[in-house]
């Protein structure tokens, strides 16, 4: 059997703290300037009404395109997308004083542990006359649930889930998405695993261990463990890869072996 050809990538330890699948919460905080490292794309929507929201340029594409195959353009609205460390601090003080302490735990990251400073994530909400900030209304029925069964083909997840509390710290938040990208979120949609899991459950694919294989083994998921500070990457040729260090303690390698059909872009 022939052994596939193998080249390297040197990342040094910042690069652990980037990516797409990087972990935020409150064991493991932003390392970086949230206006420093993120190609931030400014989201144009056909209402015109959101144009001054903005997504990490990926995250922001892909929202675009499941919009539209939702038809949802007119009728789910985004909330609030990217926040800087500035803004989501103002958020959580001002929960503080009208929510209070117990509500705003629940539902408000306190500053460097929100996901919405590294342009990943997305607050959504069904267009209506007054809609929460904090908690908007996005029922399990008509676009919305649609918005949701189609989410994770496009790289989306469903954040904060019931029954997962005590791992992300954060109660079931329905209107809260995060893009992982494609395959990542459709195997944490199978396998119902909240992100915290996810990025231990690739720990058992390392590199020179079995690795994961998704669709007719067209696309290959290794981990590689961070080492002091710098690492060097084995990557399996194919014909594209993806690099996620996981703000944890290494990175996870996204192989594509072949132009698959689906909706990553």
């Amino acid at each position: 059997m022939t052994q596939p050809h193998v080249f390297t990538v040197t990342l040094n330890s910042d690069n652990l703290h980037h990516g797409h699948l990087i972990l935020v919460n409150r064991q493991y905080p932003i390392r970086w300037q949230t206006d420093d490292g993120i190609l931030l794309n400014r989201m144009r929507l056909i209402d015109g009404a959101h144009n001054n929201m903005m997504l990490e340029n990926t995250a922001a594409k892909m929202f675009a395109k499941l919009l539209k195959a939702c038809n949802a353009e007119h009728t789910i609205v985004p909330v609030s997308g990217f926040r800087s460390k500035a803004e989501q601090k103002d958020i959580y003080d001002q929960s503080l004083l009208e929510n209070g302490q117990v509500f705003t735990s629940q539902y408000v990251a306190r500053p460097n542990e929100s996901e919405h400073q590294t342009g990943l994530a997305i607050d959504v909400g069904e267009k209506k006359g007054e809609i929460d900030f904090i908690c908007p209304s996005f029922p399990d029925h008509g676009v919305c649930r649609m918005f949701r069964q189609r989410a994770s083909q496009y790289g989306f997840i469903k954040r904060y889930d019931k029954g997962k509390e005590q791992l992300t710290g954060i109660s079931d938040e329905p209107w809260h998405f995060r893009y992982v990208g494609y395959p990542h979120a459709v195997l944490m949609e199978k396998l119902q695993l909240c992100l915290e899991e996810y990025i231990e459950y690739v720990k058992n694919y390392e590199f020179h261990q079995e690795h994961l294989l998704v669709d007719d083994d067209s696309i290959e998921i290794y981990y590689v463990k961070a080492i002091d500070t710098v690492t060097h990457i084995p990557v399996v040729a194919g014909e594209s890869y993806e690099i996620s260090g996981n703000n944890v303690d290494g990175f996870i390698i996204t192989v594509f072996h072949q132009e698959a059909c689906n909706e990553r872009g």
